[in-house]
């Protein structure tokens, strides 16, 4: 079965958004990470794209960069019984119980966030970077 995430260590956002129970985390780099059915290889990509959380509770401030984007250093993501950890699956669009915890460089700020939906809006085309050889 193919396989197609995002790996949120080094992914870059340049914006975290909270109005209206919305959440939107844009990401300006998403790295991800591509992997075929049979095939000892990965491949690595980049994209933008948004995390998007509706019905969203927050648990304190939303973290701010202080020159350019935050680079992300992982974390999790929760969708009903599953935990995403240091990475988020594409596609995601789901209803119920959601979780986001994600950490940033040069902070110990943390997104802390509850929501009843997520879902992965990726935007553009991906771009390749390299392949990855275990």
């Amino acid at each position: 079965m193919d396989s197609t995430s995002i790996e949120l260590a080094g992914s870059e956002i340049d914006a975290i958004h909270h109005s209206d129970n919305t959440l939107r985390v844009s990401f300006s780099r998403a790295y991800i990470i591509k992997t075929m059915t049979g095939s000892e290889e990965r491949t690595k990509w980049w994209q933008a794209g948004e995390l998007v959380m509706e019905g969203v509770e927050l648990e304190g401030d939303v973290p701010e960069g202080r020159e350019g984007p935050l680079v992300c250093t992982g974390g999790d993501v929760v969708e009903n019984v599953y935990t995403y950890r240091d990475m988020i699956p594409i596609p995601l669009d789901s209803q119920g119980h959601t979780r986001c915890d994600l950490g940033f460089v040069g902070t110990e700020q943390r997104l802390l966030a509850s929501g009843r939906s997520v879902r992965l809006e990726m935007k553009g085309t991906p771009k390749y970077i390299e392949h990855i050889r275990s």
